[in-house]
Parts: C-alpha cells; structure tokens; sequence
C-alpha cells in the first residue's frame, strides 16, 4: 500500500530531528522525544520511533556508504537526513518515494535548502548501488570508547556476539501477574517465567493490558526481584524505583512495599501501572540517600551507566562519551553503603546495576564486602533453575549480557548479587 505523503514527510522529518538532538546535542531519545513527537498521530509517532532507532543502530554502516558519494562531511542536519534515506533504501525502501521525500525535507530547510541538489544526486547513487554495498559490511561496532572497557572486561568475541544482538533490536517481555492467563498473546515462555513477544505491535491493544494481566519488563530486568524473592507480609524497600517493574513484582508476591524515586515524572509511570494492575505499594518521592527506617529486604537498582541497555536504547553510546561515569560509581558506592543500613539483622539486600562495566557492578560488591564484615554472598542465585553456571561470578553474584539467550533475542546486560546482613 501506497505511504501517505503527509504521513511520510512527518514521520521523517521527526526522524531527522531526533537524530539532530542525539548527534548534535548529546541528548537520548527519552530526554526530547516527546517535545519533538507530540504533533505525531499515534502512527507516525511510532515510525518516527522505529526509523530513527535503525538509523542510530546502523550508524557506522550509513556512513560508510555515504563516504563513497561525498567529498567533504555536509553540516549535520543534511548529514542525518542522508543517513536516514541511506538506512531506508538499504533496507529495500522504495527508491522514489524515500529519496524525493529526503530530497523535499532539505529544501525547506531554511539554511541547507540549497543542498538539496546534493543530497538527490548521493540518495540516488545509494539507490542504485547501496543494497548490495550494504550486505557486504561488517555488523556495527560500538564507539571506541565504550568498545575498548568492554572488550577489556568480556573479550573480542563476547563484544563481537553483544554487537549482532545490540543491531537486532529487542523483542518486547512481559512480567505476567501471578495466576494471570497469557495464552492469547502467545509468544515464547522464557525460562526465567517472563513472556518474550517478537512482533508485539502497539503495547496497549494487546490481550491483557487494560485488565492488566502483565507489564513490560526486559527479562533481564525482572531478575534481580526473582533474586531476592520477596515473601508476603515482608517489609521491602525499592529503592531508585521508577519506572517500577521491580516494585510490581514484589507487590504480586504479597510484600509490603515501599517504592523511592528521586523522579516524580517517572513514579506517575509506577503509579498507572499499579493502578491498571490492581496492586498497592506505598510510594516516596524522595533522595534514597535519605530514607530512615529498618526493612526485612531492600532492592537497589542503582543509577548507572546503563550500557546493558544499548539493543534497546541505540542512542546511549551515540549521545554519551563516558563522562560522568566516575561519579556514578562513586555515588553507587555510597548509595549500597546507605541501603545496607537499612537492612534488619539477618535481612538481605539485593544490589543491580544495567551496566555491563565490572565497576558498577562486581567491583562494588567486591568492595562493600570488604568493608561491612556481617555481609556476605547469599547463595540463592545458585539454586535457581533459570540461572545458568557461566552467570555466576566469582564473588558470587549474577552477570548478564546482551549475547547471553541470544538465540532467543538476547537479554538486556546486568549485575545483581544478593547481600545477607548477620543477625544479632
């Protein structure tokens, strides 16, 4: 079916736009999306979504292609549009409609208009020869910066494997209630218990969502709460909450959870889905460095450099170059000193990080373990069906990688390691 041209004009143009604040301004798609998308119909909302995550994915591969028509870089806002046309054609686009739309978006551009003769004569050169130049390239890689620590840390091989799945995108998991019925939405069960979907759709015309059935939880992420298995009447605090995967799954097991987010914006997000699933926690809006109290169990999900996370969120390693990272782990650190404080005499304390970087993760844990003498490695990662040997760490938590299920469509990465505080 022939595309609107309205509705390709739109979608693409947002695209671009997209691709201009992540490569231009260093910002992610979460921070400016919805100011650039909510013009959108909920249809090109959704393609100018997909498109620019396959530009950001296939960077390296739309820039090699472009290097053989161009004799010097054009500004940035042309170089986008051409690499969005580039990735289109690529990919089997048809070649009149994607080249005249990119062709019209630059010409009212009001500073590059006059480049439009340029980027119609290289769209049609990727047009004819394109395709089959593509086949040929190599799988993109990371940026250096984060490639070196990673190959440093896994291995040329593992990074090798991450990649393929980072370019693959990711299927979509759902966290089902418990005694919830997912057999409509059929699906692939993970071993883990999380429902994988490979062609979902829109999230909320799915069986099950308006009865809220289930939530969208990457299964990776939906680990470290099985990890520490909370039990009905425990008191559980979650701290660094939002967007509250973690604190629903503990809520449906019966705890009495206490959810803490420096983000209010983000705890609304928690607070629909435990509305639309009929489940109740007690909500803070708050510094987790701040919280006072005594509970059985805490879950730190502690803010990071969330590089586990790239097959989903391509633009991170495009908009970020490492800075900051320091103070991250410095603030992880205090952060897993406070939550320890807060766990009873013989509680436990389950300790995660989205990073695949060995110092927001293993190091830690590593150090905390070096400094509070009543903490020590539960044993609980090693009894679960799902958790396979190579997982474990030799300091006795959990890593997980992108590559790792990937068969299967991959996991996003993580570290998770369960703390046992002595009792009296």
């Amino acid at each position: 079916m022939a595309e609107r041209p309205s509705a390709a004009t739109d979608a693409r143009r947002a695209t671009v736009a997209l691709l201009d604040k992540v490569l231009g301004e260093g910002r992610l798609m979460a921070e400016c999306q919805t100011q650039v998308l909510e013009r959108l119909s909920g249809e090109d909302r959704a393609r100018a979504q997909r498109l620019t995550l396959e530009v950001l994915r296939n960077l390296e591969r739309a820039d090699k292609i472009l290097a053989q028509h161009l004799r010097k870089a054009p500004p940035l806002h042309v170089r986008n549009a051409l690499r969005l046309g580039t990735v289109e054609l690529c990919a089997g686009g048809a070649a009149h409609g994607v080249v005249n739309d990119v062709v019209n978006l630059v010409a009212r551009h009001r500073r590059h208009g006059a480049l439009k003769g340029l980027v119609n004569a290289v769209l049609r050169k990727v047009a004819s020869d394109g395709p089959t130049e593509w086949a040929r390239l190599r799988v993109p890689r990371l940026p250096k910066w984060l490639r070196k620590p990673l190959v440093d840390a896994w291995g040329a091989e593992a990074m090798a494997a991450m990649e393929a799945v980072h370019l693959a995108g990711a299927p979509l998991d759902l966290t089902a209630k418990p005694g919830a019925d997912l057999s409509a939405l059929g699906g692939e069960a993970l071993p883990s218990g999380s429902l994988r979907l490979h062609d979902a759709g829109q999230v909320s015309a799915l069986p099950g969502f308006k009865a809220g059935d289930w939530w969208v939880q990457d299964a990776a992420a939906a680990m470290p709460a099985k990890l520490l298995n909370a039990q009905a009447g425990e008191t559980v605090l979650d701290l660094c909450a939002a967007p509250g995967g973690k604190t629903l799954q503990m809520a449906a097991a019966g705890a009495e959870v206490t959810a803490v987010d420096v983000s209010e914006g983000r705890l609304e997000r928690l607070r629909e889905n435990l509305a639309r699933t009929d489940l109740s926690a007690t909500i803070v809006t708050g510094d987790a460095l701040e919280i006072t109290g005594q509970f059985d169990a805490v879950l730190l999900d502690a803010p990071c450099s969330a590089t586990g996370t790239i097959r989903r969120h391509p633009d991170l390693p495009q908009a970020k170059d490492g800075a900051g990272f320091g103070e991250l782990i410095e603030l992880q650190a205090q952060m897993l000193a406070h939550a320890w404080s807060l766990v009873k005499p013989g509680g436990r304390l389950v300790y995660c990080t989205c990073s695949l970087l060995p110092d927001e993760g293993e190091c830690q844990v590593e150090d905390a373990l070096d400094m509070f003498p009543d903490m020590s490695v539960g044993t609980q990662a090693s009894t679960l069906e799902w958790v396979e040997q190579g997982w474990i760490t030799e300091e006795g938590g959990v890593r997980l990688r992108p590559d790792y299920w990937g068969d299967r469509g991959g996991m996003d990465g993580f570290y998770m390691a369960e703390l046992r505080k002595a009792a009296d």
